[in-house]
């Protein structure tokens, strides 16, 4: 056991010191000094918009510094303190700083929303919806990631038809880009009375959150309307004209908020989601996938799904992208999907 955990800590401390050369502090440090600089003007605020977004950039860098500092001093005293929750803990750490490595992208430090819409097959399908659901609110709260839901359309048994999420945090739409796509799920049947096995598809949608500064759309161009709400809204639901939906126009792509105790809150929220959708609509380069961004391809079935997970009659989940599988599918169901998000970026990029 002794030699073993005298292993991890050797592997922690040449791991991290492999990485840390990629993580440029004095870029950083530089940047720090020039938004804090700008800070310091007294004419810094009367431009609301990016005044917020410089401060956020300022906080994250600074969160950035402190977490690679933190993780240096923690390896240096490893050999101290042999604890071996201590070490998993650090192994922990050292695999999020070696993740964000992979985050390349435009958008990959943004949040995310995402949708995910139950496949042909009713109930069954439903409760694979729900299922997603849960994996992706179990995730966001062990990478200490905040979640609402934005909107939905629950089933009439059980499950959901479909259901938006909003998920807030470090690089949320870096690591969950890699869930866009069909997932399909094969099990024992709890609906039918048969108990018998079953297929169901859902799918996923993923899309970065944009702020008002990145991206400016026309007031002639969106069309919006009131209904009332079906959902979560408070006293007012099915009484008042709360929920929201917007229409762009010249893309056709259409988004609803119903979840937000109020007509203007959901409106603030739809207008988040559909700047997100946009902005994702016109950087793709195929047409199928912006008809998929219009909800124009929601086929979720055999042959263009991303990841399986089957129950019976054994248990197995795989990526088919990256072939990473486990049979550890409680604990994937339970949201512990880092192993299968990392053997995606890891196939998109060269470290």
């Amino acid at each position: 056991m002794e030699q073993e955990l005298q292993e991890k800590i050797k592997n922690i401390e040449s791991g991290f010191q492999k990485l840390k050369p990629f993580f440029d502090l004095k870029k950083y440090e530089k940047e720090i000094n020039e938004i804090q600089n700008k800070m310091s003007d007294s004419n810094f605020w009367n431009d609301q918009e990016n005044a917020k977004k410089l401060s956020q950039r300022l906080k994250f860098l600074n969160n950035e510094i402190e977490i690679i500092n933190s993780l240096e001093n923690e390896i240096k005293k490893l050999s101290e303190n042999t604890e071996i929750q201590k070490i998993y803990d650090l192994e922990k750490k050292l695999k999020s700083f070696e993740i964000k490595l992979l985050f390349t992208e435009k958008f990959d430090d943004k949040n995310a929303i995402i949708n995910i819409f139950a496949g042909a097959g009713g109930t069954e399908s439903q409760d694979w919806a729900e299922m997603l659901l849960r994996m992706y609110l179990r995730f966001a709260d062990k990478m200490n990631w905040q979640a609402q839901i934005i909107d939905e359309n629950k089933g009439e048994e059980a499950g959901y038809k479909s259901i938006t999420i909003e998920i807030t945090g470090d690089y949320v739409y870096g690591h969950l880009k890699t869930e866009d796509g069909v997932h399909r799920l094969v099990r024992l049947s709890p609906f039918d009375a048969d108990n018998a096995r079953h297929t169901s598809f859902a799918m996923v949608s993923v899309f970065p959150e944009i702020e008002d500064a990145e991206i400016k759309i026309k007031e002639n161009d969106l069309k919006i309307d009131t209904y009332k709400s079906s959902g979560a809204g408070g006293q007012h639901v099915n009484t008042t004209d709360s929920a929201v939906r917007i229409t762009h126009i010249p893309t056709g792509i259409v988004v609803t908020c119903q979840n937000q105790r109020s007509q203007s809150q959901n409106k603030e929220t739809a207008m988040k989601y559909i700047k997100s959708k946009v902005v994702k609509y016109y950087e793709e380069k195929s047409d199928e996938e912006k008809k998929k961004i219009k909800g124009e391809i929601k086929q979720a079935a055999w042959g263009n799904q991303i990841r399986s997970y089957v129950l019976h009659p054994y248990k197995m989940v795989k990526d088919l992208r990256s072939k990473y599988e486990t049979s550890d599918t409680e604990r994937v169901l339970n949201g512990e999907i880092l192993d299968f998000i990392e053997s995606v970026l890891k196939i998109n990029n060269i470290v």
